[in-house]
């Protein structure tokens, strides 16, 4: 059974930005570059029958695209860090999606999500790596930023059980509304990708 979860692509530019980060840290298990995207809601093992009740819901999200840039370089795990990842200039854009979605499963009675949504990109899992060398990595690369760019849809992604996260499938993908779109086309269709 695969895991799903919704989520951001990074597009290729700014994952070449976000390669460059790595190296530099021992006791990191870096994330492979098609692997980077941004978790918008992690929805976990569930039955097909639910996977499409959720598919089916999101078919009525109806945002419009926005600019995202990543920015900044942090770790999860405050007192043992567990991950480093790259931050996300603020959008409100971004939390309105992500908070749609939420209500979304809740709705159809997955639980509330009880961790505060920290929009990032993880960049690499430590195992055994020493606060001091976690922080000297993190210090110099502080000032971390990418291009800004569009994010025009929003996508179901599975994943297997493995070590380091991934391979990831995009299962289903859903447009965003560019400025065009809401004026001329409010009912955009959504790609639909669910094998059966």
């Amino acid at each position: 059974m695969p895991r799903l979860f919704t989520a951001l692509e990074i597009p290729r530019d700014a994952a070449l930005s976000l390669s460059l980060l790595r190296g530099g840290l021992p006791g990191a298990r870096w994330i492979d570059v098609e692997n980077y995207h941004l978790t918008l809601r992690f929805i976990g093992d569930v039955e097909g029958h639910v996977a499409d009740e959720i598919a089916n819901a999101l078919d009525r999200v109806r945002r419009p695209s926005f600019t995202l840039t990543l920015s900044g370089v942090g770790a999860f795990g405050s007192k043992k860090p567990h991950s480093i990842y790259a931050g996300v200039a603020p959008s409100s854009d971004l939390v309105a999606l992500q908070a749609e979605i939420e209500r979304i499963c809740q709705r159809l009675g997955l639980p509330a999500e009880t961790r505060k949504f920290v929009p990032h990109v993880t960049l690499a899992r430590l195992r055994n790596a020493s606060d001091g060398d976690v922080a000297l990595y993190l210090s110099g690369r502080g000032n971390f930023s990418t291009l800004p760019f569009r994010v025009g849809r929003f996508v179901l992604m599975s994943s297997r059980e493995s070590v380091g996260g991934g391979p990831y499938v995009v299962e289903e993908a859903w447009p965003l509304l560019s400025a065009d779109a809401r004026e001329e086309e409010p009912h955009a269709l959504p790609q639909r990708m669910l094998r059966p």
